[in-house]
């Protein structure tokens, strides 16, 4: 698998002299192309300061960031970030905030593309909704398509479903996994939940409290869809909670049959 994401020795920490506060020290690993990465670790570890400097919003202290083997000095066109703050315009229809992500694109039909994108999400009869008349699945399935129509190579994705109840998350893990069977991007994802890197990645790394430090790497070799009481994946959760301070075997959930 090709490289698409170079990670080379990154430090990063904030304030100076007794108010420096170091972050993320001597991180380096690589993401393929195609390749969904996930980045696990407990609150605080500094996943994304990782992920704002992976995506070109923060500058490392040391160490270099490279996108298909040209260093990363400011955002890059190739990559979106889906972060779990939101980021569609509320005074702005699903297709407007579509439309918006195509200004600067050559498209002969932009409402067309946007609506397809809206269609490929689920939101399909939406597409004149404003954000504030949508349930919080549906906004989140809005913001993923509006990462989507600008066809990125690299989805950076920041905790993305953290603000849904279990259930919505389940779903919008099963949407997005969709998604991408049918649409080639590379993504990084940053979780705190373990279940959810399971559920999507194809390795997954394990970070150290802070300052972030590589842990642990797992290599998910499982078919998708991934049934998660199995207890390859409970075996493998366990082994990561390991990792991150919280294994034990009550956290096992055995498998029925």
């Amino acid at each position: 698998m090709r490289t698409k994401i170079e990670v080379r020795n990154v430090w990063k920490s904030f304030g100076s002299g007794k108010n420096r506060l170091p972050v993320v020290e001597g991180v380096s690993f690589s993401v393929g192309d195609g390749e969904l990465l996930a980045i696990v670790g407990p609150s605080g570890c500094g996943k994304s300061t990782l992920m704002n400097m992976m995506a070109g919003f923060v500058r490392p202290d040391q160490g270099s960031i490279a996108i298909d083997g040209v260093q990363l000095t400011k955002p890059d066109s190739k990559g979106i970030l889906i972060s779990q703050h939101g980021s569609v315009f509320p005074w702005l229809t699903v297709q407007r905030n579509l439309m918006f992500g195509l200004n600067g694109h050559a498209h002969p039909d932009k409402a067309v593309v946007a609506d397809h994108y809206a269609a490929i999400v689920g939101l399909k009869g939406f597409e004149n909704s404003y954000p504030h008349e949508l349930s919080g699945g549906m906004l989140k399935r809005a913001e993923l398509a509006r990462a989507l129509v600008v066809k990125p190579e690299i989805l950076y994705m920041d905790e993305p479903f953290s603000n849904l109840d279990a259930l919505m998350n389940l779903r919008m893990r099963g949407e997005l996994l969709r998604i991408l069977s049918e649409e080639r991007h590379t993504v990084l994802l940053i979780t705190h939940d373990v279940e959810e890197a399971i559920h999507m990645a194809d390795r997954i790394v394990v970070l150290s409290p802070r300052p972030s430090k590589i842990q642990a790497v797992f290599e998910v070799k499982l078919p998708h869809p991934r049934e998660l009481t199995s207890h390859a994946v409970q075996e493998l959760r366990l082994a990561i909670l390991r990792e991150l301070g919280a294994g034990d075997r009550s956290l096992v959930i055995e498998p029925r049959g």
